[in-house]
This record gives structure tokens, C-alpha cells and sequence, in this order.
């Protein structure tokens, strides 16, 4: 049982019912096969797999091969952990409306703060400073579209989606030194550009 109990804003409350109002089945399956770019499962394999060819292939990559693979792992503990701690009820759960219109059931009812999602994105998102400027806006855009996908299920208050975002980006950021060394920065190779 959850030592606490967080209850959605009223912003989070009118920003669902608006969801719930107009959304589709079309908007509904596009956002649910979208959300799956930032799954935990997906983000733990696509990491994994870029560690083991860094190994095989591209030795000089492997400092940020390393950190990618931590920041992925450390980013699919921590949800679980704070769902330990907090409840807080889906909005998918709160709505009749939503359902009617084609909203899906996400994960535990009980289990929407923090979006774990959005805890992986935001790691993205704050890892991507480490990509050329061009790599680094699509990273960007890209983790911000998956998070909102969370929202859009109604899987997730826009807060959960919020605050899993920006603790991502402190993992990452946290990480850093232990990974990366000193500098925070991975060594200089042929396939990054910095500014």
C-alpha cells in the first residue's frame, strides 16, 4: 500500500475532460502505438543493443554507450519505486465520456504518478545535449510528442507527465559524472558534433 496519495489539479481535471470531450478511436490508437516509443522495454532493448555494438563496432562510443544504458536502466526502476510510495487514480479511470469515445485502459488503476513514460523521455530529452544541435531538436521534439501521448491516453494527468519529465532529466543529469566522467561529456568522436 502507497504511503501517499496525490490528487490530480484542478488544470490536470480540465485538461482530461477536454481530452475525454473530443477525442476519437483514430486519435486513440494513433496515440497507443506512438507511446510505445517510450516504453521501458523497448528504451532497455534499443539501449542494450546500442551498448553491445558499441562494443563490437564502435569502441570510441562507448563512454556514451555506457551512460545511455544506466540512464535506461536507472529511468525503468524509479517509476516503479515512486509507485510504491504515491497513488494517485488515472484519469481513464474518472471518465465515462472518454471511453465511449474510444479511450483505452492504461496499466494499474492506481498507478499514475509519476508517468514512467515521461521519466524515460525527459532522460532523452536531456541526454539529446550531448547530440549536434539538429540531433538534439529531433530528440527533443520527439520525446516531447511521446510524453504527450500519455496525456492524450488518459493514462496520465498532465502533471504525472510533468514532473516524470523533469525527473528524467535529473537522472540523466545526475548520472553524468559517474558515466561520463568529469567533464559530463563523452569523448570527442566521428559521429557527434557539438556547437
Amino acid at each position: 500500500m502507497a504511503l501517499v496519495t496525490v490528487k490530480p489539479t484542478r488544470i490536470d481535471t480540465a485538461i482530461a475532460n477536454e481530452i475525454a470531450d473530443h477525442t476519437n478511436p483514430g486519435l486513440e490508437h494513433a496515440a497507443e502505438t506512438l507511446t510505445w516509443g517510450a516504453d521501458e522495454h523497448v528504451l532497455l532493448a534499443l539501449a542494450a543493443a546500442g551498448w553491445l555494438y558499441t562494443r563490437l563496432r564502435q569502441p570510441q562510443e562507448r563512454r556514451l554507450a555506457d551512460h545511455v544504458l544506466m540512464v535506461s536502466m536507472a529511468t525503468a526502476v524509479l517509476p516503479h519505486v515512486l509507485k510504491s510510495v504515491f497513488n494517485q487514480t488515472r484519469p481513464d479511470r474518472l471518465t465515462v465520456r472518454g471511453h465511449r469515445r474510444g479511450i483505452p485502459f492504461s496499466g494499474r488503476s492506481r498507478d499514475a504518478f509519476p508517468s514512467g513514460h515521461a521519466v524515460h523521455m525527459g532522460a532523452l530529452a536531456s541526454a539529446a545535449g550531448l547530440l549536434s544541435p539538429a540531433r538534439r531538436r529531433v530528440a527533443r521534439a520527439l520525446a516531447v510528442a511521446l510524453s504527450s501521448t500519455r496525456v492524450a491516453l488518459l493514462a496520465h494527468w498532465t502533471s504525472d507527465v510533468v514532473v516524470g519529465f523533469t525527473l528524467g532529466v535529473l537522472v540523466e543529469r545526475l548520472l553524468r559524472p559517474f558515466t561520463l566522467g568529469k567533464s559530463g561529456q563523452p569523448r570527442p568522436s566521428a559521429f557527434r558534433v557539438r556547437p
